[in-house]
């Protein structure tokens, strides 16, 4: 199974690190990814979680928009809706977080 967890505040991505936490414990074989735009960029980058920022990918166009730069632990996309429609396109589950 392979879910993409869409962030676009900051309380939404607090919920999409929940949500990775206990799928991962629910289907320990599944490809999880955690898409953070808007107003949950800034919070990831204040608030890191050693527990779900591997699967965690920021939005560059946010980082760009705000003056923002990621630390290289974390992984950016170019935009986080185009990633989102390609991620849909190969098969992953879309949860709006």
């Amino acid at each position: 199974m392979r879910v993409v967890l869409h962030a676009p505040t900051a309380d939404a991505l607090t919920r999409a690190r929940s949500n990775a936490r206990n799928l991962r414990a629910a289907a320990p074989d599944s490809e999880i990814l955690i898409l953070a735009n808007a107003d949950a960029v800034p919070a990831a980058l204040a608030n890191p979680d050693a527990n779900s920022d591997a699967c965690l990918r920021l939005c560059g166009n946010t980082l760009t928009a705000r003056g923002l730069t990621a630390p290289p632990e974390i992984e950016t996309v170019p935009a986080v809706i185009s990633e989102l429609v390609r991620l849909q396109s190969e098969g992953w589950f879309y949860v709006r977080a």
